[in-house]
């Protein structure tokens, strides 16, 4: 919560590349946000070549206050006015019943990824945390021995 608006939007950009999206970072996503952006935080190209791609925005909210409907609509919009049908709007929020109620009646395919599902989704592929240790604990197989007899 303490960083500035452009980290975090550059931050969910890095994420979806570490996910797997578009080519190589450099190629693969940019960091549209600023004032007057049109509610587009972001893009990602869904695979090297780019054709496809997948619009991003970014609220860095409090967490005691939701994302509404009318902020998902603004961006279905936001969508529609570049012709997209892909888009992921994410928070450190949480989004309203009627948000999520919304994004299930539309055709333009939306993700919303709640605050905990960014936190659990950084921690996965990688994106602001590092290693501080590994280690394996392992235990004897005995299906191995047994079924390696038969």
């Amino acid at each position: 919560m303490d960083c500035d608006p452009g980290f975090f939007e550059q931050l969910v950009v890095d994420l979806l590349i570490a996910m797997g999206y578009g080519g190589s970072k450099a190629e693969a996503g940019e960091r549209l946000g600023q004032s007057g952006d049109g509610g587009i935080d972001g893009v990602i190209r869904e695979d090297l070549l780019g054709p496809d791609v997948v619009y991003l925005q970014a609220k860095r909210w409090d967490p005691s206050r939701r994302v509404g409907r009318p902020d998902v609509q603004g961006f279905v919009g936001a969508l529609q006015g570049v012709r997209a049908s892909k888009g992921v709007f994410l928070t450190t929020s949480s989004f309203s019943p009627n948000a999520i109620d919304y994004v299930r009646s539309i055709t333009a395919r939306v993700v919303l990824i709640d605050g905990r599902e960014l936190a659990r989704l950084m921690i996965r592929y990688g994106v602001g945390v590092t290693v501080r240790e590994r280690f394996e604990i392992k235990r004897l197989d005995e299906d191995y021995f047994v079924n390696g007899l038969s």
